[in-house]
């Protein structure tokens, strides 16, 4: 019997308090769609800078840090697998821009507090378990960069380095570079099959994690040609943007993660 209406019968229960969204099927795109997503990424932006410039500015200064940090040590070569792997954990600082884009994509109010609500919200939903899978495999990955490195340079390089950083780029150097960023492009790889539409679903539909990345990967099946070049643009402008220390970010960052949100829209397109 239930105290508020002394009847033992069950009671009706809301369906979609129970059961998760259904997700539309993966759409096909073109190569133009990259230049249209870009662009609206970039109307975004200047529609909303400061929000653009807030969330990238975390990820700025997380840089800076660890470069001070790096260089401080005399471990400036710590900085290669950070830079080389960004790629996997820059998806995170789009979770705001996701919500910007969507607000003025339905013309709702651009005020902070509401966008900060929706971002502090994602701790109790599947957010922090897709960032655990993204965290352990950027781990992975910096485990894999410095094995790498020991296996091509020895041991004593590791020391060695710090006087003599020339060392990395030439003769075995050169190999291990180029060794380190194939495993390094794999790694993305995966993070990227992900999270390039796992993580704008799990903001906007109730869903589990698990469905998310699966789906992901099922948008990234059908359109394999046209996302592994999307892919090769992010890597490309976000390594372009770390290197003048990192202020580059600062624009680069909220252009691509707006105009990741409009390529969500295009791979799985709304019926309604």
């Amino acid at each position: 019997m239930t105290p508020e209406t002394g009847d033992d019968r069950p009671q009706p229960v809301d369906p979609a308090v129970l059961q998760p969204d259904i997700l539309p099927p993966p759409a096909h795109i073109s190569m133009s769609d990259l230049g249209t997503v870009l662009v609206a990424g970039w109307r975004d932006f200047r529609r909303a800078p400061a929000f653009g410039l807030f969330f990238s500015a975390f990820y700025v200064l997380g840089g800076l840090v660890l470069a001070l940090v790096a260089f401080a040590a005399g471990r400036d070569w710590w900085l290669i697998p950070f830079v080389l792997g960004f790629p996997l954990i820059a998806p995170f600082a789009a979770i705001g821009l996701y919500e910007v884009s969507r607000r003025i994509e339905m013309e709702e109010p651009l005020d902070w507090p509401s966008v900060l609500r929706v971002v502090f919200a994602q701790k109790d939903r599947q957010v922090p378990s897709m960032a655990m899978v993204v965290l352990l495999l950027f781990m992975f990955w910096v485990f894999v960069a410095h094995t790498v490195f020991a296996l091509f340079m020895g041991v004593s390089s590791l020391t060695n380095i710090t006087s003599s950083a020339a060392l990395i780029f030439e003769g075995r150097g050169l190999v291990m570079l180029l060794v380190g960023t194939v495993i390094g492009a794999g790694f993305a790889a995966v993070l990227f099959s992900f999270t390039v539409v796992g993580l704008p679903i799990l903001l906007e539909r109730e869903v589990d994690f698990i469905t998310a990345i699966i789906t992901s990967v099922q948008v990234v099946m059908a359109n394999p040609l046209v996302l592994l070049v999307w892919a090769a643009m992010i890597a490309a402008l976000l390594f372009l943007a770390i290197i003048p220390y990192f202020l580059g970010l600062l624009v680069v960052l909220p252009v691509l993660g707006h105009a990741s949100w409009h390529m969500y829209r295009r791979l799985l397109p709304d019926p309604d």
